[in-house]
């Protein structure tokens, strides 16, 4: 029989991914801690009110607004009495999903964590751009990025401009002509500005580096939609070399 460590009381946090924003791209195991949760943290209006909804959860919170340690003291009240208690973040908890910290607070108060992954929104958006993020003979990498701004002094965006991949940006849709100005590639490498992946509103901007801009502002696109960048997102993939697995 295997002893549990000193300090393992046996509470826990699940931080689970909510997907993109369609409640039925949640993973089976996410969907069924949701429902069984006693209490639900769920990340504001960035998660489907359906899965909140159809959680079980006596006390539902939205995090919008919460500081850190009020929100590590609930999730620490009530998992320490044996409560199921569920961290709901958008997407993919991974990507932007600022867990860690609250992760080092739960476990300094011997929380126990696990994470269950998500459908990241760049999935989403390639898939509603009925593209790869990798294509062979095109791009054979993909970069995540996000443009400086309140929380990071400076950005990587013109750097990783220059390598030939993929980019996808999270966090700048209101600095789109910022982003665009900073890029190195040429000025007709395709570009698309996917608004709310996956969501009954789900909006889809193509064009390129030079008018990409202009066009997800005419389109009244100002929040929460990414940037994809590279020749994947052409409608016509030049230079596209067909698959081993095909040939």
């Amino acid at each position: 029989m295997v002893k549990k460590p000193a300090n393992d009381t046996g509470a826990k946090v699940w931080f689970v991914g909510a997907g993109p924003g369609d409640p039925e791209l949640i993973t089976v195991k996410g969907h069924r801690l949701v429902q069984d949760a006693d209490v639900l943290i769920y990340a504001g209006s960035l998660v489907n009110p359906v899965l909140v909804a159809e959680s079980g959860a006596a006390l539902k919170l939205d995090s919008w607004g919460m500081h850190l340690d009020e929100m590590v003291d609930t999730m620490v009240q009530h998992a320490a009495v044996g409560k199921n208690v569920v961290r709901l973040h958008s997407g993919d908890p991974a990507l932007y999903g600022a867990i860690v910290e609250q992760i080092e607070k739960l476990e300094e108060r011997n929380i126990a964590v696990e994470i269950v992954p998500g459908v990241s929104s760049l999935f989403a958006a390639a898939a509603a751009l009925k593209t790869q993020l990798t294509l062979r003979g095109v791009s054979e990498s993909v970069i995540v990025t996000r443009p400086a701004g309140k929380t990071l002094k400076e950005d990587q965006i013109g750097e990783f401009s220059r390598l030939n991949s993929t980019m996808v940006v999270f966090l700048g849709t209101e600095k789109l002509g910022e982003i665009t100005g900073k890029l190195s590639c040429p000025p007709d490498t395709p570009a698309a500005v996917v608004y709310h992946a996956s969501w009954p509103d789900q909006k889809i901007v193509r064009g390129t580096v030079s008018d990409i801009a202009a066009k997800a502002q005419a389109a009244g696109i100002e929040h929460t939609a990414l940037l994809l960048i590279g020749g994947v997102v052409g409608g016509v993939k030049k230079g596209h070399v067909k698959s081993y697995l095909y040939s």
